[in-house]
């Protein structure tokens, strides 16, 4: 897939004036690679205000850097080759000793470059679409073999050698499976715990492809669920339909979350519901925006975000249901086509 990072970088360099900086030094991997095309552990790019812009990484990438369209240079200290005064800086990804390093007038500043990447192309997007086929191609492939006896670790185990079968980089995060008691717990650790008849079980999973990051979670019920579990599954069900129907370019991140978190609220379950509602997707699993109760920022057109509200009773278990999703001016598009159903296995 071919990207106009130049492109990119211009668009970062109209930003820079008005965060009163000169230039933007840009050390948080994901982002240079954003910007450049380098995927790397050490390398930096510096973008000035006047468009042009400097990538600097050590000798193990110099030579995957000279091949982009940017020019570069190689640099032991990458940060400190392009640092200087009136310079803008990442607080979020530079280390507090990094920074003293530098020296003096150097401009922390906030997620700009983040901010920039929450807005996709369409070439990103057809990337994460890919990487959300793969995810529901793998759960449609391991669900028939979920059965009572079956470990959590074992289970999580099937769904992240499938995805990497159909075509995934790696899976997207470590997957989740919590079954049973477990599942009150969000983001649970898949244990030696035995899968048993009568549970629920929540899978969070997804693919990563080409570098761009999928989503989902459905949770299904080990025989015929009981009258509670049932319940608590058709009220996040209800709940993940408002936030889906809430998506809008313009709409506030806030009001998005509200959508959802008030229905589970009117039943009685709001202290059961204790995460923001949904995240953007792109080159980072978790990214700008963030959906939740104190966001105030709003959504624009093509940003890829998950719907993701939950139930989740100590002792007892839980209930998630997740999609990812991407906002357009017609109404969201699905990209994880999964039934949202209540799957009895």
């Amino acid at each position: 897939m071919t990207f106009d990072y130049a492109a990119r970088r211009g668009r970062l360099a109209e930003l820079l004036p008005a965060h009163d900086v000169h230039a933007l030094l840009v050390t948080s991997p994901v982002n240079v690679r954003y910007l450049t095309g380098l995927a790397s552990s050490n390398a930096a790019v510096l973008v000035r205000a006047d468009g042009t812009a400097l990538l600097a990484t050590d000798n193990r990438y110099i030579e995957a850097a000279r091949k982009l369209d940017v020019p570069s240079a190689e640099a032991a200290d990458v940060a400190g080759r392009l640092a200087a005064p009136g310079t803008g800086i990442e607080a979020a990804s530079m280390s507090v000793a990094a920074y003293r390093r530098l020296g003096d007038g150097l401009v922390p500043l906030g997620p700009v470059v983040e901010l920039l990447r929450a807005v996709k192309d369409e070439a990103e997007l057809e990337l994460i679409r890919t990487a959300c086929a793969i995810t529901d191609q793998a759960f449609a492939d391991v669900s028939p073999r979920i059965a009572p006896g079956m470990t959590e670790r074992e289970l999580a185990g099937l769904l992240d050698r499938r995805m990497t079968e159909l075509g995934a980089d790696k899976p997207a995060f470590d997957t989740i499976v919590a079954s049973g008691e477990n599942g009150a717990i969000p983001h649970h650790t898949p244990a030696s715990r035995e899968l048993r008849a009568g549970d629920l079980v929540t899978l969070d999973f997804g693919a990563r492809y080409q570098g761009y990051h999928a989503d989902m979670t459905r949770t299904v019920s080990l025989g015929p669920p009981a009258g509670w579990q049932r319940e608590v599954y058709e009220l996040v069900a209800a709940a993940q339909r408002a936030g889906r129907r809430a998506l809008a370019p313009g709409a506030l991140a806030g009001e998005v979350d509200d959508a959802a978190r008030s229905v589970i609220e009117s039943a009685g379950h709001g202290g059961h519901f204790r995460h923001g509602l949904g995240h953007g997707v792109g080159l980072e699993i978790h990214e700008e925006p963030f959906l939740g109760p104190s966001r105030t920022g709003r959504l624009e057109d093509r940003v890829p975000i998950t719907v993701e509200p939950g139930v989740y009773l100590p002792g007892r278990g839980g209930v998630r249901i997740e999609d990812t999703l991407v906002t357009r001016e017609g109404g969201p598009e699905l990209f994880t086509k999964t039934t949202k159903e209540l799957l009895v296995l």
